[in-house]
C-alpha cells in the first residue's frame, strides 16, 4: 500500500476514535465464559482507558484475566449501510493502573479530556479502577472492500494491510 494512502487511513482511525465516545469489550470470567459490555473510554499514547467499577463484571473479569476485545462502532442511525458498518476492532492487553500512579494521572487526564469533571468524581471512589487496554492487534473496516487488518501495538499498528480476497459470488444456487 502506497505511503499517502496508509497516512490517510491512520488519519481516519483517529478521527473516528476521537468521535466515538464508547466502545464495546469482551472479558472472559474466571470459568472461560465469553462476557460482554460497553464501557466510555479515553484515549492517549495509542491505548484505550476505561474506568470500571468493582461492582461491573467487566472490571472483575480483567483483573482475573487481562486479555480483551475491544469494538468501537460508528451510530447505527447515520450509517447508509449496516452491513458494512464503520468500526474498529481490537485485541488488547489489560493492565490495571495503581492509584495515583503517573500511568493512572495519564489516564484519568484523557478520559477527563473527553467527560469532565465528572471522571474526578468517579475516580475518587474507592471502587473504581482504571485499566490501560493496549491494542495488540486489530482490524478497521470503513466500509465494502475498504477493510484493513492493523498488525502491532497501537491504533493504527506497526503495520496495516488492505483485505482484498474475501467476497466472491457463489458458483451454483441451490435449488
Amino acid at each position: 500500500m502506497r505511503d499517502e494512502k496508509i497516512v490517510r487511513i491512520q488519519h481516519d482511525i483517529q478521527s473516528f476514535l476521537e468521535n466515538r465516545k464508547t466502545l464495546q469489550l469482551s472479558t472472559v470470567t474466571k470459568e472461560g465464559f465469553p462476557f460482554a459490555s460497553y464501557a466510555p473510554f479515553g484515549a492517549g499514547d495509542d491505548c484505550f482507558y476505561v474506568l470500571l467499577s468493582d461492582i461491573a463484571r467487566h472490571a472483575v473479569n480483567l483483573v482475573c484475566n487481562p486479555v480483551a476485545s475491544v469494538l468501537v462502532i460508528a451510530d447505527e442511525g447515520e450509517s447508509k449501510e449496516l452491513f458494512a458498518l464503520e468500526r474498529l476492532n481490537y485485541t488488547v492487553d489489560a493492565e490495571l493502573l495503581e492509584f495515583g500512579s503517573e500511568g493512572w494521572a495519564l489516564g484519568i487526564d484523557c478520559m477527563a479530556a473527553r467527560f469532565g469533571k465528572r471522571i474526578h468524581d468517579l475516580s475518587s471512589l474507592a471502587d473504581f479502577k482504571l485499566f490501560r487496554l493496549q491494542p495488540s492487534e486489530g482490524r478497521y473496516v470503513k466500509g465494502f472492500a475498504k477493510a484493513y487488518s492493523l498488525e502491532g501495538k497501537g491504533f493504527s499498528g506497526v503495520r496495516l494491510n488492505h483485505l482484498r480476497e474475501g467476497h466472491k459470488k457463489r458458483e451454483a444456487t441451490p435449488a
